[in-house]
């Protein structure tokens, strides 16, 4: 064998050992390709799990502020239209008149009355456009006088400094434990669903 012979073969053998290593540098690379894709893929879909969960939290959070807000609306509304129908109510009750304005206002001195004892000196306020009927209502009791206005909506404050006693029974404070005694009723019937 020349040496010619020997260095072919021995390149023939480098050749053969350079394709077997390239091919197997191509294989692993294939692999760490096919891995970090995978590992790509992976990373990709935890991502866009992460996303959606974030946005149907956002949503979520979204929704609740919005249904939140509609609530706080809906009461505020409501709060108005009890508000109006407070004032109707208030001023209906200002505008009575006559016989009715009368035996109203009579109904609420007879309650007071029975407060004091009979030889009490007693004082009685009430709105000042009431004066005249108030005068002529406390001419069937003895002892009592018209003391003074009062800023109201009809009705009288009754007082006697010997006893101590002091009745409101004035509109204004029949209106309110009216309206507290029958705020749900109302609320209930205005509003119904």
């Amino acid at each position: 064998m020349s040496l010619e012979h020997v260095v072919d073969d021995i390149k023939d053998e480098a050749r053969a050992r350079a394709e077997e290593i390239r091919a197997e540098a191509e294989d692993d690379a294939e692999a760490i390709i096919a891995e970090a894709e995978a590992d790509a893929e992976e990373i990709k879909e935890e991502r866009a799990a992460e996303v959606e969960a974030q946005i149907d939290q956002e949503r979520e959070q979204a929704v609740s502020s919005a249904n939140l807000e509609a609530k706080q609306q809906r009461l505020e509304a409501r709060r108005d239209v009890l508000a109006d129908v407070r004032e109707d109510v208030e001023a209906a009750l200002a505008e009575l008149s006559g016989d009715r304005r009368e035996s109203l206002t009579q109904s609420l001195i007879d309650e007071a009355a029975t407060e004091f004892d009979d030889d009490a000196t007693v004082s009685v306020y009430g709105r000042s456009d009431d004066q005249e009927l108030i005068e002529e209502i406390l001419t069937e009791y003895d002892g009592f006088s018209f003391a003074g206005d009062r800023d109201c909506l009809g009705g009288v404050v009754v007082e006697s400094e010997t006893s101590r006693v002091r009745v409101n029974n004035t509109f204004d404070s029949v209106l309110d434990t009216v309206w507290d005694e029958n705020l749900k009723e109302l609320s209930a019937h205005l509003f119904e669903q």
